[in-house]
Parts: structure tokens; C-alpha cells; sequence
């Protein structure tokens, strides 16, 4: 698009304090429309007339600045008046912020170098078509804004007895014009409000709000005060042991918010950060913190705009709330980026993390605007030589790749194609996923085989060394068996697209030669997961059968880590042991997806043991209680226990598989996706000594009931079988 307006900052530093920028205009003639281009090096929130402009929170978002900066276009016709006002406060956010916490010193001296920049285009078109182009230039005027102080990880302080004054001429600069992009990824949104369960106080002494949910986004506070009243609130995931707030696992993020009041009734929340957060310590309140009450305080829950698409319920209750800890964890951490996490020092878009979980959150939500535009941040990250970074956008700046992370360049589109049937995807990221294999050729010591690398291994495998973090799957068994599933994934994107794959044909059947050659035996549950799932063992049944020895020999319980978790019960149930399978859904012990829910997780873990059994923690220096990669087995839930199964040939649910596989300890599962075809439900009961099968489609299926196949067409269906 044509963007003549220039860029604008303050004329003088004003250090921590976000900075509001005003254009003052008249409209004494009848307006037909008015429109808004804007985007800012921070995040923004614009107002005309005292009005807030939009619903995007946290706009322009994040993606790659160095070469996408999104651009956001309102309407703004019904908010004109004769006489108007612009204003706009810009903050950090995630261009200016010190992120990662660990910032090393050259990136931060980076970050403080850059201005708090604001361009901006408003086109007014009177109604004889006439129009009216007013562009951010050095006629607007900027001063201090009430917002004394907000970052990402900080939080933010609010004087809201501090009104603009002072206001001088804006000054123009060179701002990153070939950067600008139209608005490509969903807008982040407030989606619900969740109140507040209880109000206590902690051992310690301390006033704490607990809203019975862990979420991200903030607090809205309400009360009546006077004016120099000072409102300080701070955030934690959970208590300690003794019933204490515990921060430590925030590391050096303060996450606190600080409000100074006006005169009289009033509310506030944050602007232009977020936070991740269960419980809230009143700090300080008007008149003591014991003086603050429950009415006071309303949690905000913020995220992309997805629209939900898959439910799962059953009759055991402990799964339910698993379920919706599933749900809970993927909107905390689908805020514009899908982050590892919201809460402490870090909250960026992990590769691994993405991968781990993409086929579940495109079951749970549409996720295909979202991760779009991360897979464009991501091509646009890419090195020449196809290195793909640990995060996206890639602010670690490794100059390294791993295994199973830098494959999300193959995974996530492959995964988006199969489930919205949007070849589009694959022809944007088809370069970038031919980079990614060709980086793992040229950076392996081993012909055909991804060998002599550093990677993050089978991360947090509970079969790790003492003293690492990585399980004790071998590095180059799960870079190699990557790697065949690489291009495995191109020459299935290639094929769709068109594209002469003879070459990575060849290059797959060598490398499957060489990993049998290499790799005859399986040391632990991962590396039979990964032979199996990958189709690199030469007897999958055999390999599957050593899992499950494997798997009984820990008195059926999981020793897998990211890498080889979400494939797990899938493998199982593929080849023979769906009861396997559910045994270890169903394990209420330590280590186990229901094990966090005894412990009172309202999200997923990032530890199968964050919380220990007597109590402790985990570790205070990486233990995230809102951590969805584990939360992939919700994606088994929806393809194997009921059995709905989006088909490779006929991808976006053209047509579609549906093969439950029931369980006699539950009495009944129902699960349900909205796709773009319409909405499929698989449900299954207990009833009259067998299991009844209720099962809605809205293409031709392939049903499966206990061995039997029935092709049918759209409609609805119910089906008994014997309880085995």
C-alpha cells in the first residue's frame, strides 16, 4: 500500500514512561467514512474522542520486526465528531521490551536505543467524495501519558491522576517503512471474565485473591477511592507447601501491576501487557490490603480471536478437568504467538512446543489464521542455509537448529493442510521446509543420517540422566528418525503441490537404509515410539511390541519427554494395545496426565511432577504450570478413543474415518470437531450390557465398529458391539 505518513517519537526521552501522542482536527462537513491505518515500534491503544478504537489488545502483535511489522486499519466513521481528537499511547511491548529475561547485554542496549515510534494514515471521504488525508507528521504533539511504566514481563504502573500536559511538537524520524505488512494473524482479544473464587490469607500474612483458574491476561480492579490511593497487586501460578504465594518459577519477571487512583468510584487494568496467573497478592490497598474484598477484583482472559472447534467430555471426572486444563493452556498460550508458556521470564514461540501440539490445538480451535502468520514469522527467520530458530519470532538469535523443533518448518504445515484442506500453506512454506531438509544434510556427519549436532533431545524425558533435562533417548537416533519424517512430510506436500519429488523420493528410502543400519535396536519408550510413528522400523509390530513390554516393565507408566509423549498412545493403540493405551490415560499417579489434576491443575504442567508428591517443587528455575505440549494427548482422545480421523487423501475432512475405540472403565465418551464441512460427533455408552455408538457426519465416511467397516454418507448413525 501506499504509506506516506512518516514516523513520529517523542522529541525527548522520556525513559520508562509511555508516551501519548494527539492530532486535533475538525470535520465540519458530513462525513461518508473514515479510516484508520496505524501501527506503532511498541504496542499501541488509540483513542478518538475518548473512545477506544477497535478491540485488537496489544496491537500491532508480534512477529519477526526486523522484516514484518503488521499495519491495522479501523473504521472509525461512527466515532467522528465536528471536532476530534486522535490520541495514542504507545508502550514496549514485545519490540522494546529486554525479552528473553536473560537478554544479554548487546541486545539490550538494542532494545533501549529504540524509540517509541508511531505512523499512523486517518482518510476521512465526505459524502461529495471529497476527502480529508491527515498522516502522523510533525503537526502532532506528544506528552507523558498516565502510564508511568509497562513492559512485558514487568508489568505496569498507572497514575491515573497524571493527566497530559506539556505537550510538545512530535519529532519525525526514519522508522522501518519496507517492514510494514497488512494485518495477517488473528487480533488478540478479551475473551471472558472469570471471578474470583476466594480471598484469604496466606500463613505468611499475606492477602491473596485466588480466582480458582489459571488464565492470562489481568485484573480488572474496582473500588471507590481517594485521590494518591495506590492499588499494588502481584501475580503467581500457585502456592507453596504451606499454602504461601510462591513467585520463585517467575524468575525475574516482577509481573506486578500498580494503579494510583483518582477521586470516587473508578476502575482500572493493565493496557499494554499481560500476565499469566491463578492468584493475586494485594500489596498494597486503601486503607490495608485487608480492607480489599472479592467485589474488587474481576480476571480477564486474553487471547487470539480463535473460534473453538472440539469438545471432548466423558464420564470420569478427573479427565474432564484434564480436558478442559487442555483448553485452558492453549488459550494462555495462543496469545498472537503460540508461546511455551505466559508467566515467567521467557513466553516465547518455542518451535518444539508448537509442533508438539499443533494437531490437537487444530482439533480444539481454527487455528489456521494463526499459525499463518507464525509460519511466515518463521520463513522470514530462516537462515540461507535453512536453519530454523529454537523460538519464532527469533529473538535468541541461536545460529543452530534441533531436531524436533526446527522440524516444526515441515510439521506445522502439513498439519494445517490436512486439517482445514487449505493447499495455500503449503505452497507459502514449500521453500522453507525444502531449506529445513537440505540445512539437516549439510549439517550431518553422517551421509544420510542426522548425526554430530547438538540437540534438546527427548526434552524433560523422565528417563533423563541425573542432571539433565534431556531423557536418555539417543540425540542422533531422534535427529535421524526427524529427518526421514522431513522429507517424508515434503514429498507429501510436494506431491500435493505438484512438484517433481523423484529426488527426495530416493533421498527417503536411503535414509530409512541407513537409520535400520545404524539404529537396529530401540533403548527406550521414545525411540520405539519414533521407529514406529516414522515407519523406520523394519517390523513395526515388533518395535510396537517392545514398547509395550517397555512401558508394563514401569508398571504401566510413561518415561517419554517431548519428543516422543505426543505419539505415545497413538503407537500403542495402532498396533494392538488400546488398553495399554488407556491405562495410562487413567493413571491417577505420579508420572501421568491426571497426576497434575490431583494436585489441582486448572492448566497443563510443564513437569509431569511440577508439584511433587510430598509437596515440593519441582525446581524454581524452569517450572511452568501452564505448559501445553503435554497437553497433545488430547489429539489421541479425539483420533482413537473416538476415533475421528482426518484422512491424508482427503484432507480438511472431505471425507473422513471414524473408528472409536471404547474403554469399559468409562461408562461413556463424546467428542465432537466443527470442521469447515460441518460439525462430526463420535460418541460412545454403556447400554444394555453393550456399547452403543451415536455417530454424526456431515461427509462420506469410513465407520469402524469393533472390526467391522461401513462406508456411508452424510447423516446420523448409531451402531452396538459387544463390551470386550
Amino acid at each position: 500500500m501506499e504509506w506516506n505518513a512518516k514516523w513520529i517519537k517523542p522529541a525527548h526521552d522520556m525513559g520508562d514512561i509511555c508516551p501519548i501522542f494527539r492530532r486535533r482536527f475538525d470535520c465540519p462537513d458530513k462525513v461518508k467514512s473514515a479510516r484508520l491505518r496505524i501501527t506503532a515500534m511498541g504496542v499501541y491503544e488509540a483513542h478518538l474522542n475518548g473512545d477506544r478504537i477497535g478491540q485488537f489488545i496489544l496491537a500491532p502483535g508480534w512477529t519477526s520486526y526486523d522484516t514484518r511489522l503488521q499495519y491495522q486499519e479501523y473504521d472509525i466513521t461512527g466515532l467522528l465528531r465536528e471536532e476530534n481528537e486522535l490520541a495514542v499511547t504507545v508502550g514496549k511491548g514485545w519490540y522494546r521490551s529486554p525479552m528473553p529475561g536473560w537478554v544479554w547485554p548487546e541486545r539490550k542496549e538494542k532494545l533501549a536505543s529504540y524509540p517509541a515510534g508511531l505512523t499512523a494514515r486517518l482518510t476521512v471521504t465526505f459524502e461529495d467524495d471529497s476527502t480529508c488525508i491527515i498522516d502522523t507528521d510533525e503537526n502532532w504533539q506528544t506528552a507523558e501519558s498516565p502510564v508511568r511504566f509497562s513492559e512485558i514481563y514487568d508489568g505496569e504502573t498507572y497514575d491515573a491522576s497524571c493527566f497530559p500536559a506539556g505537550w510538545t511538537a512530535a519529532a519525525v524520524f526514519d522508522g522501518p517503512d519496507d517492514t510494514l505488512i497488512p494485518q495477517q494473524g488473528e487480533e488478540i482479544r478479551e475473551q471472558e471474565t472469570v471471578y474470583p473464587a476466594r480471598i484469604f490469607t496466606t500463613p505468611a500474612g499475606e492477602t491473596v485473591v485466588d480466582f480458582g483458574q489459571e488464565i492470562t491476561g489481568y485484573v480488572e480492579v474496582s473500588l471507590t477511592a481517594h485521590a494518591g490511593d495506590t492499588v499494588e497487586i502481584s501475580h503467581a501460578e500457585v502456592l507453596d507447601r504451606d499454602g504461601n504465594f510462591y513467585t520463585e518459577n517467575y524468575r525475574g519477571a516482577k509481573a506486578r501491576y500498580v494503579c494510583i487512583c483518582t477521586e470516587g468510584f473508578q476502575r482500572h487494568k493493565p493496557r499494554l501487557t499481560f500476565f499469566g496467573f491463578r492468584y493475586i497478592r494485594i500489596d498494597r490497598f486503601p486503607g490495608g490490603p485487608n480492607q480489599a474484598g472479592l467485589e474488587h477484583f474481576t480476571a480477564i482472559a486474553v487471547h487470539s480471536q480463535i473460534r473453538r472447534t472440539g469438545r471432548i467430555s466423558c464420564s470420569d471426572p478427573l479427565l474432564n478437568r484434564l480436558f478442559d486444563n487442555i483448553i485452558w493452556g492453549q488459550k494462555g498460550n495462543f496469545l498472537d504467538v503460540p508461546t511455551d508458556c505466559p508467566q515467567r521470564d521467557e513466553r516465547l514461540g518455542w518451535t518444539g512446543d508448537a509442533q508438539v501440539f499443533i494437531r490437537t490445538a487444530c482439533l480444539n480451535y481454527d487455528v489456521e489464521k494463526f499459525f499463518t502468520k507464525w509460519l511466515a514469522d518463521m520463513a522470514a527467520d530462516q537462515w540461507e542455509d535453512g536453519m530454523i530458530g529454537h523460538v519464532i519470532p527469533n529473538i535468541l538469535n541461536n545460529n543452530d537448529s534441533s531436531a524436533a523443533w526446527g522440524d516444526a518448518a515441515v510439521i506445522c504445515p502439513w498439519a494445517l493442510y490436512l486439517a482445514y484442506g487449505n493447499s495455500d500453506i503449503l505452497a507459502a512454506q514449500y521453500t522453507c521446509m525444502k531449506k529445513w531438509a537440505a540445512y539437516i544434510a549439510s549439517h550431518s556427519t553422517t551421509e544420510y543420517l542426522w548425526t554430530g549436532c547438538t540437540h534438546y533431545g527427548d526434552w524433560l524425558g523422565l528417563d533423563a540422566p541425573s542432571g539433565s533435562y534431556k531423557g536418555s533417548s539417543r540425540e542422533d537416533f531422534i535427529a535421524s528418525a526427524f529427518y526421514a519424517n522431513a522429507v517424508m512430510l515434503l514429498i507429501k506436500a510436494g506431491r500435493v503441490l505438484g512438484e517433481d519429488v523423484s529426488g527426495y523420493e530416493s533421498l527417503y528410502k536411503k535414509i530409512v537404509a541407513a537409520f535400520r543400519q545404524a539404529y537396529p535396536d530401540y533403548q527406550t519408550q521414545t525411540e520405539c515410539v519414533l521407529a514406529v510413528h516414522f515407519g523406520l522400523a523394519p517390523d513395526l509390530q515388533v518395535a510396537a511390541d517392545r514398547l509395550a513390554a517397555m512401558v508394563r516393565d514401569c508398571g504401566a507408566s510413561l518415561q517419554t519427554g517431548f519428543v516422543g509423549t505426543p505419539y505415545l498412545l497413538h503407537v500403542l493403540s495402532d498396533y494392538g494395545y488400546t488398553n495399554l493405551a488407556y491405562d495410562l490415560l487413567l493413571r491417577r499417579e505420579y508420572p501421568s496426565w491426571l497426576y497434575p489434576v490431583t494436585k489441582g491443575a486448572t492448566t497443563v504442567w510443564e513437569h509431569w511432577d511440577g508439584i511433587m508428591e510430598n509437596g515440593d517443587f519441582w525446581s524454581a528455575d524452569m517450572n511452568s504450570f501452564n505448559h501445553y505440549a503435554y497437553g497433545a494427548v488430547a489429539d489421541w482422545v479425539y483420533c482413537a478413543a473416538a476415533g475421528i480421523t482426518a484422512l491424508e487423501e482427503y484432507p480438511g475432512y472431505e471425507k473422513v474415518r471414524i473408528a472409536p475405540l471404547p474403554d469399559a472403565r468409562l461408562d461413556w465418551l463424546e467428542a465432537s470437531v466443527d470442521t469447515r464441512r460441518g460439525l462430526i460427533r463420535s460418541a460412545w455408552k454403556k447400554q444394555d450390557g453393550r456399547w452403543r455408538y451415536e455417530i454424526e457426519t456431515p461427509v462420506a465416511a469410513d465407520i469402524v465398529i469393533d472390526g467391522a467397516r461401513r462406508q456411508v454418507q452424510k447423516g446420523s448413525y448409531i451402531f452396538y458391539s459387544d463390551i470386550r
